[in-house]
């Protein structure tokens, strides 16, 4: 990414934050205005939270340990309470704009708007912090969600395939190696032929999964065909030459605008994520990627982002993973992302083609769900047997 188009990017997401977080605060003081010494200790509280996560992020820069690791937690779970105030504090405000054209509020609230405000503050802040916390809880137990596929071409032979995808793992400082070891022993409990991984494996920064040596965890997986990966967006914010080198290194087969002959039974084929369009290099388009594929045999590929759906069906593919949506993990963002993408999460067939786009067994920013349960993908394909 072009140095200036990230400035620019930046600047804009720390003036949205700022703003967001202005309002929330000006609103928590007048609702406090009469709650004392708790008002003092919202104020500076508030303001230890919203500089929390910035200012980790900034400072791992420089240098990494204890203090940096916690402001970032602390503030990654803080960018979930702000969402969650943030959509209560409009609601309310919308409520306080009828009732001033409607007068539908109850008396007791018309009596003494001050209190009215400092208790309803109270419970809305404990709502927020129970749902973050329901929310984390989520997180930490992923399901295996199966899938039953048909291809209808001939594996050489093989006539079934048990395959696991997990995208959207963002390993890094807030998603550790104790967290990655439940994942990969959640995999491990399928027994997988294969694994695929389609983007986002690591998150910001790869600096913490190699200090947290990562790679030992993710060579406990040994799929009789291997691992498989293709680069995500957050492949390319970490620094995505030293991020596919430390995969490689745990013994994932990152493709890049490649294609793999699995078994003589199959391909793989892997794109680069969007982002590489704005890097040197660029990205393949996907039938430039396939030449030389003999396309008789299943075709099965990993995009990071779920855009252009149709492009695997024309181009031949029998299988399309993708993640990227995280279907919005924040309610109600589930929503919006259902509206940007054809697919946001699950199962999709055109024709002859499968797709399937996993909300992630990661989070991003913060370690909070609260639209959808993070998961491990069991895909059952069965291929074609050609009787001799």
């Amino acid at each position: 990414m072009k140095t200036w188009s990230f400035l620019i990017f930046f600047s804009i997401v720390l003036i949205l934050y700022a703003a967001i977080n202005y309002y929330i605060l000006k609103r928590g003081l007048q609702a406090l205005a009469e709650a004392g010494i708790y008002r003092t200790v919202f104020l500076y509280f508030f303001l230890f939270l919203m500089a929390s996560y910035p200012a980790g992020r900034i400072l791992e820069q420089f240098f990494r340990n204890s203090v940096t690791e916690y402001l970032v937690i602390i503030g990654a779970f803080y960018l979930a309470i702000m969402v969650y105030a943030l959509l209560f504090l409009i609601m309310i405000d919308v409520l306080r704009l009828g009732n001033h054209l409607f007068h539908f509020f109850p008396s007791v609230i018309e009596k003494n708007p001050l209190k009215s405000a400092e208790i309803i503050t109270y419970v809305i802040s404990a709502i927020i912090i129970i749902t973050v916390f329901v929310g984390h809880l989520n997180t930490l137990f992923p399901r295996i969600h199966t899938l039953d596929v048909s291809i209808e071409k001939p594996a050489n032979g093989i006539e079934k395939l048990t395959a696991v995808v997990v995208s959207d793992v963002h390993l890094g400082t807030v998603i550790q190696a104790n967290h990655l070891e439940r994942i990969v022993n959640k995999i491990n409990q399928i027994n997988p032929d294969i694994v695929f991984m389609p983007g986002d494996i690591v998150d910001e920064d790869v600096a913490p999964v190699i200090e947290q040596n990562m790679a030992e965890t993710i060579r406990k997986l040994n799929p009789r065909y291997g691992i498989y990966a293709v680069t995500g967006n957050h492949e390319y914010f970490s620094g995505v030459e030293e991020a596919v080198a430390y995969l490689e290194k745990a013994g994932i087969r990152v493709l890049q605008d490649d294609f793999v002959k699995v078994a003589d039974a199959f391909y793989v084929i892997g794109r680069k994520d969007r982002m590489a369009e704005r890097m040197a290099g660029g990205r393949k388009k996907l039938k430039d990627i396939m030449e030389g594929i003999d396309q008789s045999l299943p075709l099965i590929m990993m995009d990071h982002q779920p855009y252009e759906l149709d492009q695997a069906k024309e181009n031949g593919v029998d299988l399309q993973l993708s993640g990227h949506t995280h279907h919005g993990q924040l309610f109600p963002f589930n929503y919006i992302t259902s509206a940007v993408y054809e697919l946001s999460w699950g199962y999709l067939k055109k024709v002859t083609t499968h797709y399937y786009v996993s909300c992630g067994v990661g989070t991003w920013g913060p370690p909070v769900r609260t639209c959808s349960r993070p998961e491990v993908v069991q895909i059952r394909v069965k291929f074609k047997i050609i009787d001799n």
